[in-house]
């Protein structure tokens, strides 16, 4: 899989390509899409009710379009839950914004990181490592910024497992699938040299 490979239009953006751009721009609205819908909300049987997995899409944006399209992916997601915020500490743009735009960055770089080991081992590990991030990242600033205690993050542990094996689980099925598209071919190989990212 290539990226930002000379044969592709640049887009005046950062330097990112036409495709890129566009990718970027449909993952954030998949992004929106789920939240204005409630779809991206799973329920769980936990005291948080339901699992997220709206951070899904700045994960794969990373993954497969690298840092710069996923912190992109994850600004729009941040502005999204900035402006559609329900719960106080969402009001504050440290708490719903900043934690999203590592999201992409974290997996771009675990993914980038065990690619050539597996496929899927490494589409797994994005997708979990770039959930906790959400989580970890979120609710790190409202403890630190003094809107939770620090005893409330306890009962959002089980809901963060949830969202980090659905996000696992849903990185490893589209990865796969973007990957049978743009190679062409009817089956994935585990790794293949064509399929390298330029970054």
């Amino acid at each position: 899989m290539t990226t930002g490979s000379g044969s592709e239009s640049r887009g005046s953006v950062l330097g990112l390509s036409v495709r890129q751009i566009v990718i970027a721009g449909i993952l954030g609205g998949i992004a929106i899409f789920l939240g204005a819908t409630r779809l991206g909300f799973i329920p769980v049987p936990n005291l948080a009710g339901n699992a997220t997995i709206l951070h899904v899409p700045v994960i794969l944006g990373g993954a497969l379009e690298g840092p710069v399209v996923g912190t992109i992916v994850g600004l729009i997601f941040g502005v999204f839950s900035f402006i559609q915020a329900e719960v106080p500490f969402f009001r504050n743009p440290l708490v719903s914004i900043l934690p999203r735009l590592v999201i992409g960055v974290v997996a771009w770089a675990v993914f980038v990181g065990l690619r050539n080991v597996s496929l899927d081992l490494a589409s797994a590990a994005a997708g979990v490592l770039g959930s906790l991030t959400n989580t970890v990242g979120v609710i790190g600033m409202a403890v630190l910024l003094g809107y939770l205690p620090l005893a409330a993050v306890v009962p959002i542990v089980p809901q963060a497992l949830v969202e980090a094996v659905l996000a696992a689980v849903v990185t490893v099925v589209v990865v796969r699938g973007v990957l049978l598209v743009r190679s062409g071919r009817t089956t994935a190989a585990e790794t293949d040299a064509g399929e390298e990212r330029r970054y």
